[in-house]
């Protein structure tokens, strides 16, 4: 399991371990968190097409999808 820090995601770079349409790195674009420090959402963007999508931040912890930084 990946150990993650919410508050140090953004800009931060993964890996996916089955790439989808050849997008195989990708890295943390947006986080918005509440009053609390509770995330709320967090966008991931492909590095080589550019697109965006909303994920749940805690699927970053399976080390059977994705890998912290770029291998």
């Amino acid at each position: 399991m990946n150990k993650i820090t919410p508050k140090k995601l953004l800009n931060s770079k993964w890996t996916a371990v089955s790439p989808v349409n050849k997008e195989k790195h990708f890295i943390i674009i947006e986080m918005d968190f509440d009053e609390e420090g509770v995330v709320i959402s967090c966008v991931i963007e492909a590095v080589m097409s550019k697109r965006q999508v909303a994920i749940n931040w805690q699927d970053l912890k399976d080390q059977q999808r994705w890998l912290q930084g770029w291998q």
